[in-house]
């Protein structure tokens, strides 16, 4: 076998590895493994085949290896394969060698290297290198250096790169472009998409991808749309990246049908294509169309991912579909898919919308805890289901793992200590929200206020919203609800009344808020007068909600038949248990036995089994000195098996939270607790004598 038929073998596109292997021993038999043009085909050749051990020994075997493009051909062939590492080490050999200099076709595949390990400071070493030397200049490695930058999240110098470029390519576009997009500027890569064509650059799959990806999560169906007729009008063949980021754009945008449409017509629907359309249906709850869309995929022999998974999951989530979340489980389970921390939250997410709290916490005790999303999916399920102190005991747990909160958190541990009124608790995640420079992130600081104005520390509260950036509806409202819970009602109209005049309309919940005031502090006119102006005024037709507000404020000051008239002359809440229980309160609050005993026989009508209306209706009885009927009441309830629900408390000390219910003498410190007790009610006893004594 002679050189030009060994040489005409490796060219061919035909030949297997094994035959390569045969090859290169006849290579070496010949004594030609030193041949430039022989060993470079033969790492081709090997490098085809990813039989990349090979390529590196035939290319170790060459005693004097100066031809520059076998370095570039290796090296690009490792970059491709994602060997990064190796493309970087055989760099480094290339700089050794005295008379062989890197060219503009080497550090390309170097940057592309650096960029997909993140490394930063290698990147930065050939920056340097590449200013020296004047081969910045060039296009594709100045658009290469971008990469690196944008890759390790430093934008601005990309940005500032790309500026400073004297000639730009399709390739620096769609960099910049991509910067933007992962950077979560969607309208600047919009704006740069735009400006590419103000300049006449022709826009490829890359950038059409980029720029309907940047619609999609902007939600902009209409620029989504107008990019679509572009590319229709302009008769762009669509591959697989542009039809899924179109289907993955209308999916989002709730055009559910024009995004399956367009899925149909792909004709090699790709992973990612059938990840957009599942996404889509996801995003409605449609749990049954995700099945049938999973049985498709296994008909046509594509395998799910954990992605894919993901989306299915989320979609019985939404719905709390608990059979289907189970049956893509056992999928799971069954076809051996591997579980990554994605897909493992979606599956604790979904057990804790389903109320399945403990299947939840059995998943999350096999997870890995080593990122901030496993833990933040655990501490909001527990917050959804309402395990308020639980959430707070996971968020202490997941500090001593070494794991640094995000606003995400924060936001939930605040949402705990809210409910439990933990001011101690919410104190130290504020110091939390400072050390980690969150104060700018509107979610967490309005969670910060609510955290305050639901524990009562009103100032602090004030505080918080006066150095918020933007005070909006949510933040107005909430500090309009502290000041009206804790006796500061004039605060709170003035706030009310300053929105009225701002450019900030109220909603039904501010009107509740401000209803809420007047009624703390007895201004029932000012109260009345809210509740007209929401219903002529704004158009906001009240609910039992606003109307549990009313005949609370009317409730408080005694105007009982007052609100009993207005409860009788609308359909909707003549029978309205919610409102005739705040008015049979009231009754007891005021000793109105007329009525509340109208009203008690129409709860206990309406449940029979619900304690707390005899309950109320005995306290009235009793305040009456009716003590038969009392005791028929007390009669029944027996009959019945009826008995009042323990109250239930707690108490913050040294940031532990300890609950209590009447009667309960299990926890620790009884004694202690009783013996604290005994002596409050003994000073208050004498307290009293000595008020009768002075008088």
């Amino acid at each position: 076998m002679d050189y030009i038929k060994i040489l005409s073998l490796l060219k061919s596109s035909s030949t297997s590895v094994k035959r390569g292997k045969l090859l290169h021993q006849k290579i070496v038999t010949l004594g030609l493994q030193s041949d430039i043009n022989l060993s470079k085909n033969l790492i081709n050749l090997y490098i085809s085949c990813e039989d990349f051990h090979s390529a590196k020994l035939v290319f170790q075997n060459l005693e004097n290896p100066l031809d520059i493009t076998l370095w570039n051909g290796l090296i690009a062939s490792y970059t491709k394969n994602q060997l990064f590492n190796e493309a970087l080490d055989l760099f480094d050999k290339l700089l050794q060698f005295p008379y062989l200099k890197p060219d503009s076709y080497t550090f390309p595949s170097v940057l592309k290297a650096c960029s997909g390990l993140g490394n930063l400071q290698y990147g930065q070493m050939i920056h340097a290198h590449l200013i020296k030397t004047g081969f910045l200049s060039d296009v594709v490695v100045a658009s290469s250096v971008i990469a690196v930058y944008a890759k390790c999240d430093l934008f601005a110098y990309a940005i500032q790169l790309f500026d400073e470029m004297p000639e730009r390519d399709i390739a620096c576009w769609n960099t910049v472009i991509s910067c933007y997009y992962q950077n979560g500027q969607f309208h600047k890569a919009l704006q740069f998409f735009d400006k590419m064509k103000d300049l006449r650059y022709m826009p490829n799959s890359v950038t059409y991808t980029a720029a309907i990806s940047s619609c999609a999560r902007l939600l902009d169906i209409e620029r989504g749309e107008a990019i679509h007729r572009e590319l229709v009008n302009n008769k762009f063949m669509l591959d697989g990246f542009v039809s899924a980021a179109l289907v993955d754009m209308y999916g989002k945008c709730g055009l559910l049908e024009k995004a399956k449409e367009i899925f149909e017509q792909i004709p090699a629907k790709s992973l990612v294509s059938w990840n957009s359309v599942i996404s889509g249906y996801s995003l409605r709850g449609d749990s049954k169309s995700c099945i049938q869309l999973l049985q498709r995929m296994n008909k046509e022999n594509m395998k799910p991912s954990s992605v894919t998974f993901s989306s299915l999951l989320m979609a019985c989530s939404k719905s709390a579909q608990l059979q289907h979340g189970k049956f893509f489980h056992a999928y799971i389970i069954r076809n051996n898919i591997l579980s990554d921390d994605f897909l493992n939250a979606s599956l604790v997410d979904l057990y804790f919308k389903c109320g399945r709290v403990e299947t939840a916490q059995n998943i999350f005790s096999k997870m890995a805890k080593n990122n901030v999303e496993a833990w933040n999916v655990m501490i909001s399920g527990h917050v959804s289901a309402g395990y308020y102190l639980e959430a707070l005991a996971i968020y202490n747990d997941m500090k001593l793992a070494g794991i640094k909160p995000d606003a995400i958190t924060l936001t939930s541990a605040l949402v705990s200590c809210s409910q439990l009124a933990a001011l101690e608790h919410g104190k130290e995640i504020h110091k939390c929200i400072i050390d980690n420079k969150l104060e700018s992130n509107e979610i967490v600081m309005g969670s910060l206020l609510d955290m305050y104005a639901k524990c009562g520390a009103v100032s602090e509260a004030f505080k918080v919203f006066d150095e918020l950036p933007e005070r909006d509806l949510v933040s107005r409202t909430t500090m309009i609800a502290a000041y009206g819970s804790h006796g500061q009602a004039f605060e709170a109209l003035k706030l009310f009344n300053e929105m009225l005049h701002s450019n900030v309309k109220p909603d039904r919940i501010a009107f509740l808020a401000v209803i809420s005031a007047c009624a703390h502090a007895g201004l029932v006119d000012e109260g009345y007068q809210y509740f007209n102006l929401m219903v002529s005024g704004d158009g906001i037709q009240p609910s039992a909600e606003e109307y549990s507000c009313l005949i609370d404020l009317l409730g408080r000051a005694g105007r009982l038949r007052e609100a009993y008239a207005i409860l009788q002359s609308n359909l909707d809440t003549r029978e309205d248990v919610e409102l005739l229980s705040v008015l049979v309160s009231a009754c007891h609050l005021h000793g109105e036995l007329e009525i509340g005993e109208e009203i008690a026989k129409m709860l206990t009508q309406k449940d029979e089994d619900d304690p707390s209306t005899y309950v109320i209706l005995a306290k009235i009885y009793a305040s009456q000195n009716k003590w038969n009927e009392v005791r028929k009441l007390r009669l029944k309830m027996k009959e019945l098996g009826l008995r009042k629900k323990p109250g239930c408390s707690w108490i913050e000390v040294d940031k532990r939270i300890q609950t209590f219910l009447a009667d309960d003498k299990s926890f620790l410190l009884v004694d202690d607790v009783y013996q604290c007790l005994s002596l409050i009610n003994s000073d208050v006893e004498t307290y009293e004598c000595l008020s009768i004594d002075s008088k």
